[in-house]
């Protein structure tokens, strides 16, 4: 009897999803700048939420203040890149080398920064809260950490767990 009305339940939720249009959702695909050559790019200001970048060449653009939450970079170049204010919150930005970029008052929120290189950056400010890093990335940035975030209010040093 019970597997009935849960069957019928089920039944009837699943026709409710399907059947009503107006419950539709028009789902847009996120920009696709794979493998792409984007060095010197201006993004500036731009919303790029879900945007993929991986295998990209982004030496010397700029990103800064870009909503990126959600973007994936993975094994992109992004030398010397202006990353100044952007929110990269949830992004993947793994296997990336940022050596030289500009990432100062930038938000990497549970961020997935794996094997990033972070050779000579400027982090001033940057909220790293809940980022995904290994130890050796953690004590490099925490030698040059300082600042506090301008949108998240959070010192970059604690945002790195830094003692």
């Amino acid at each position: 009897m019970f597997w009935r009305q849960g069957l019928a339940f089920l039944l009837g939720i699943i026709i409710w999803c399907v059947a009503d249009p107006a419950q539709a959702v028009d789902w847009t695909h996120p920009l696709s700048f794979s493998n792409a050559e984007l060095s010197r790019r201006d993004f500036s200001g731009d919303s790029l939420q879900a945007a993929e970048f991986s295998n990209a060449n982004m030496e010397l653009a700029n990103f800064s203040n870009a909503d990126l939450r959600g973007a994936v970079m993975s094994a992109s170049v992004m030398t010397n890149a202006n990353l100044h204010g952007a929110d990269l919150t949830n992004a993947m930005v793994d296997q990336v080398n940022l050596t030289k970029a500009d990432l100062s008052d930038a938000v990497f929120k549970e961020a997935l920064l794996l094997r990033a290189i972070f050779n000579d950056v400027n982090i001033d400010g940057a909220d790293f809260t809940d980022a995904i890093l290994d130890r050796a990335q953690i004590k490099e940035l925490c030698g040059k950490a300082s600042g506090v975030n301008s949108k998240t209010g959070v010192q970059t040093r604690d945002s790195l767990g830094c003692q």
